[in-house]
């Protein structure tokens, strides 16, 4: 199952050249970038953990591009994201938001069903990835990701 969050979702995973492209957007609309991380996607889950601070003084896409590939290479099988904030109404407003990088294994989300008085019906998502202890949720080759768990 492919995750869907964010700008672009739908399209295939953007080339570090595409990816450059859109910051550059960013950068000449004055946007400030941040990356952030998590193993946990859940469509609920807003608040990912953060690579660094956000980057407020940059202006070249070049320097935003090694932030998320650093962040790549220390989280290689987690979800990255880079999100642009526009500050122009006097507060921060997420103005655009992609995935970078992805697990190779996405497990992906099951429906459950909940029945309540009146004939309601709710629905719930839940995330298999959960069901794995943190660190361990995404899997390459049958091991851990190493990087997540802090071995070498």
């Amino acid at each position: 199952m492919r995750i869907t969050q964010g700008t672009f979702s739908y399209l295939p995973d953007f080339t570090d050249d595409e990816i450059t492209k859109q910051i550059q957007y960013c950068l000449d609309n004055e946007w400030p970038l941040s990356v952030e991380f998590t193993d946990d996607p859940h469509p609920r889950n807003v608040y990912w953990e953060m690579w660094g601070l956000p980057m407020f003084d940059l202006k070249d896409a070049a320097g935003v591009l090694l932030e998320v590939n650093a962040c790549r290479e220390a989280h290689s099988e987690k979800y990255i994201r880079l999100n642009a904030y526009d500050a122009r109404l006097g507060r921060q407003t997420t103005a655009l938001q992609f995935i970078v990088n992805r697990p190779t294994e996405e497990p992906g989300f099951r429906l459950d069903r909940q029945e309540g008085p009146d004939r309601q019906i709710r629905y719930t998502t839940h995330a298999y990835a959960t069901e794995r202890p943190e660190g361990e949720r995404y899997r390459t080759n049958g091991k851990p990701d190493s990087k997540a768990n802090g071995s070498k």
